[in-house]
């Protein structure tokens, strides 16, 4: 108890002494752990399957930034040169389901958001309120850079969903003759976060908010996002501007246009169609 109220007294104070034009851009990086994908099957040798699961983690390794003020925030995909195009035999994964890029709005005073979704090259905007934040503040900190963090958890159940979604994939692929993907039976998700009150912006990457410092550090499942630079009141001041692309839809409306596209690429065995190149 006392341990929170010193944390809720620090940020106030911190608070008070930012400036009304405060603001800052830090720069992530997201890592996605492939250790637990695995790739099985009789007509691809060691070799294509390594490059598989390689094109895959690249696809998943992606930079960005979160700029923000006291209430708003935009985070989205840095701005790089395309990548080369792959040379005679290499492999790279191509997905057309989530977009090539970020654009991530929030608004902590009117405790909305505003994201561009993609389906397959179909454009969204998916404007909603901002999920709530069940942080359970931990006993713990690290220093991250020259910033003194602390360790924040929200703990996921298992859904009715999660288990349905479990056996049914179970059994079709039980039925199959060959197996590309080994299944894992649905549990308890911990995701993990390190925020830092000498930031005292509520704040942080991706669609997560809601501590009292910014996020500098987020483990959510097998994907890592890393700051690894905040630069505070740069002198050329960024303008956080909505994003404004593609047909408005809740967060709801939107997941269920996800699953109707997936049912409709998913042929009588079960598997999904993706594009992909050699």
């Amino acid at each position: 108890m006392k341990k929170n109220v010193l944390i809720t007294l620090c940020t106030l104070i911190c608070t008070y002494s930012f400036s009304q034009n405060f603001q800052g851009i830090a720069y992530y990086t997201s890592i996605r752990n492939m250790s637990d994908t695995q790739i099985s099957s009789s007509t691809l040798d060691p070799g294509m399957q390594e490059k598989i699961l390689e094109s895959l983690k690249k696809s998943k390794e992606k930079e960005y930034t979160l700029t923000f003020n006291e209430q708003e925030s935009i985070y989205q995909t840095e701005k790089k040169l395309d990548s080369p195009k792959p040379k005679g035999g290499e492999f790279q994964v191509q997905s057309n389901f989530s977009g090539n890029e970020t654009k991530y709005y929030k608004n902590l005073k009117t405790n909305n958001f505003i994201n561009e979704g993609d389906i397959f090259g179909k454009e969204f905007l998916v404007c909603d309120s901002l999920e709530k934040m069940n942080w359970i503040i931990k006993d713990e900190q690290k220093q991250i850079g020259s910033y003194n963090c602390y360790k924040a958890q929200i703990i996921v159940p298992v859904t009715e969903k999660d288990w349905k979604n479990y056996e049914e994939s179970k059994k079709r692929i039980e039925s199959e003759k060959t197996n590309f993907i080994t299944l894992k039976e649905p549990k308890e998700k911990i995701i993990e976060a390190w925020y830092t009150l000498d930031i005292p912006i509520s704040n942080g990457p991706d669609k997560f908010w809601g501590l009292p410092g910014l996020i500098l550090e987020l483990h959510n499942g097998n994907t890592t996002i890393l700051c690894s630079k905040v630069i505070l009141n740069p002198k050329e001041k960024t303008e956080i501007i909505k994003p404004k692309t593609g047909k408005k839809v809740t967060q709801k409306e939107f997941e269920q246009l996800k699953e109707e596209k997936i049912k409709s690429m998913t042929n009588e065995n079960g598997v999904i169609e993706f594009k992909s190149k050699f």
